[in-house]
């Protein structure tokens, strides 16, 4: 009754400051007579908003999601004159333009006045909650005593980041969880751990869900025997890359257990699943939800409308902080233009919205594991800056979203635990084409004596927002040369990067080529490319030392000698020989891996992508990401252990996870398990 009489009041106070919107006659009505038109054309439009709108929004899931988010002004609209056209007392008027902002100030009002009171009683406050994620709590079986776990990836936050943005005051809530400043007892744990050679969220996720970051050694690669490059934000190359990581580990992953995978690359074995990458290339049907959570979200007008209104104010930012930067003539800087501005409000307001209400009704449905990505930061950093002002507004907002969801988890059936984590940091620098005028791709061609075009071609930039928008679009990430089929000539070299990591290909030879037969087909390539000031080494395999690490001045490094002589690898600190020495196992390792030039003093890297924040290798702060733990929870390293890599990330998870509800059912038992029910 308090919503509607809200709603009827903004419904008078709009008629009276609109000139289009009429709720009396040409010849005048009564007050009374006003206000009952009011009050009946704002129940009505109550009434559709509950009834007409979860329906419409179901049907047009069979349009691409982003376009849904478009029409959401018009659909509100349109429901607000169909209200107006049933209203018994037949006096409104209103042109359609209006009624589109009329409808939109109406949801925003009746969902403040139905949130405010919400809050007021607990049971109230979790009904809204739990209708808004879309759970039928009798699906569920009831819940075990047993805590649940939920995990928030930060995707892209270092631990310096996270750490400084505490000490400003940035995020108050991980602030209070550390007790930072203020007096209190802290209830978390910071923990850093150190990734791979391959710091980006295709390797680091696969191993926290799946157990295994074996064979994927860079964001992209081009594997011989498919004639194919491998893309990990691709859904196809998603779904390929979790498949063989549940054959490597015997797995099905991490959720297997009564889980939920909400906005990630892949599923963790999870059950429910939205917005999953992996999932995204298979035909739509009652196993493939991967869009689930849209219509989850957007069911709720008053969630569509808030959120369009914030993707609007949101793509206004970025272009005004845009337009300041050139201004101001930063440097570094990349091109922030095109539809980057809608690329940034689709990863920082509707895939942070969306994911976080299907967050919240998973705990509210009690289940037992819940593993999310908020990529916010990261494709904001890549553009920005790890540290600039518009990352830290960034980080403030998902603060409050981690805020939300430890409010929601007070109103659950079962305690929750949350575990905060990232899955890589970024390094700061200018681009590789910015500082020396060429890319990677036309400095290789030189080396080999192809002809080098005079303007320099931008490198494509792969991020997990771009890959959710495309996903969304159901369009599919492409890459020059994916499928490359060798003529009788030799063919070109295969140029790809992932951040501030190259890597080299030559799709005419079948195998992983060594450095004897690199040099017998192009003589100035290596040298080139290991003495130019911009590369810090490069890796090679070798006929004599089985595989070795060259760099500027002739140095030639073989593997097994790195620890007691590691060269170029001396300022890239603890752990880069081991990572390298892995990553030379693998089997779709390129013929020639290449790191670039790092600065130690400024933590500042060369990223062969069009970005000025980069990860993908290593050098710098992308390769330090954090765990942030209850303390409740044992720690997640002994003393003087290093936590490093993902697979060891995901044995701490699963120990958590084990010790609280029992071990994680194996792959085999699962799908028998299945099958029988």
């Amino acid at each position: 009754m308090t919503v509607w009489a809200g709603s009827t009041v903004t419904m008078l106070v709009l008629a009276g400051i609109l000139p289009d919107f009429q709720l009396q006659s040409a010849h005048g009505d009564s007050a009374t007579r006003i206000a009952i038109t009011a009050a009946l054309g704002a129940g009505a439009f109550g009434v559709l908003s509950a009834v007409v709108w979860p329906l419409l929004v179901r049907l047009l899931l069979l349009v691409p999601a982003l376009v849904l988010g478009l029409l959401v002004f018009f659909l509100n609209g349109s429901l607000l004159l169909v209200a107006l056209r049933i209203n018994p007392s037949g006096q409104s008027e209103v042109a359609p333009e209006t009624a589109v902002m009329v409808a939109a100030v109406m949801s925003a009002v009746a969902s403040a006045t139905g949130g405010a009171l919400a809050v007021r009683d607990d049971d109230a406050y979790r009904r809204r909650l739990y209708r808004l994620a879309d759970r039928r709590r009798g699906a569920h079986p009831p819940c075990p005593s047993a805590p649940g776990t939920v995990v928030v990836q930060l995707d892209g936050v270092g631990h310096d980041v996270i750490t400084d943005a505490v000490r400003k005051g940035l995020m108050p809530t991980v602030g209070r969880w550390l007790a930072a400043g203020d007096g209190r007892r802290p209830t978390h744990r910071l923990t850093p751990w150190r990734t791979d050679w391959s710091s980006q969220t295709g390797a680091s996720q696969l191993g926290i869900l799946h157990g295994s970051t074996f064979d994927v050694p860079a964001f992209r690669w081009y594997e011989k025997e498919h004639r194919e490059v491998m893309v990990c934000n691709r859904p196809t190359s998603a779904a390929e890359l979790q498949r063989r990581a549940v054959e490597r580990t015997g797995d099905g992953g991490l959720l297997t257990v009564d889980g939920a995978s909400r906005g990630n690359l892949f599923s963790g074995g999870a059950d429910e699943q939205a917005l999953v990458l992996s999932i995204a290339a298979r035909r739509r049907g009652r196993e493939n939800r991967s869009r689930a959570g849209y219509f989850a979200y957007f069911s709720d007008p008053a969630n569509a409308v808030r959120t369009a209104l914030s993707f609007c104010a949101e793509v206004g930012r970025e272009i005004a902080q845009s337009t300041r930067a050139r201004a101001r003539k930063q440097r570094p800087r990349v091109g922030r233009g095109g539809l980057y501005p809608f690329v940034r409000a689709f990863a920082t307001v509707v895939e942070r919205d969306v994911v976080v209400a299907a967050v919240m009704g998973d705990l509210l449905a009690g289940r037992t594991a819940v593993y999310a990505d908020l990529v916010a930061y990261d494709e904001v950093a890549h553009h920005s800056g790890p540290r600039s002002r518009d990352t830290e507004k960034v980080l403030q907002r998902l603060d409050r979203s981690l805020a939300l969801i430890e409010k929601v988890a007070e109103h659950a059936p079962r305690p929750y635990r949350i575990v905060v984590l990232s899955d890589h940091g970024q390094s700061p620098g200018e681009t590789f084409r910015a500082r020396y005028g060429l890319t990677l791709g036309q400095l290789v061609r030189a080396g080999c004596g192809l002809p080098v075009p005079r303007k320099a071609e931008r490198t494509h930039s792969g991020t997990e927002a771009r890959a959710a928008v495309r996903a969304a679009l159901r369009r599919p990430v492409e890459e020059r040369g994916e499928h490359h089929r060798p003529s009788r000539r030799r063919s070109e070299p295969i140029v790809l990067a992932s951040g501030n990591l190259g890597l080299i290909s030559f799709p005419d030879v079948p195998h992983r080529m060594t450095k004897e037969e690199i040099d017998a087909r192009h003589p100035a390539l290596l040298p080139t490319l290991a003495n130019h000031p911009g590369i810090g080494f490069l890796l090679v395999r070798s006929e004599e030392h089985g595989g070795v690490v060259l760099g500027a001045y002739g140095a030639e490094i073989p593997l097994d000698r790195l620890d007691e002589q590691p060269g170029p690898l001396t300022v890239f600190g603890p752990g880069a020989a081991d990572a390298v020495r892995r990553t030379h196992a693998f089997p779709h390792t390129a013929d020639i891996m290449v790191n670039s030039w790092y600065e130690p003093a400024e933590g500042e890297v060369l990223a062969f992508e069009e970005q000025i924040g980069s990860h993908g290798g290593l050098g710098g702060a992308q390769a330090r990401p954090f765990l942030l733990s209850p303390l409740e929870l044992p720690a997640p390293a002994g003393d003087g252990e290093e936590l490093a890599g993902a697979e060891h990330v995901h044995r701490v998870l699963r120990r958590w996870l084990s010790e609280s509800n029992g071990p994680q059912v194996p792959l085999a038992e699962a799908e028998q398990d299945r099958r029988a029910a």
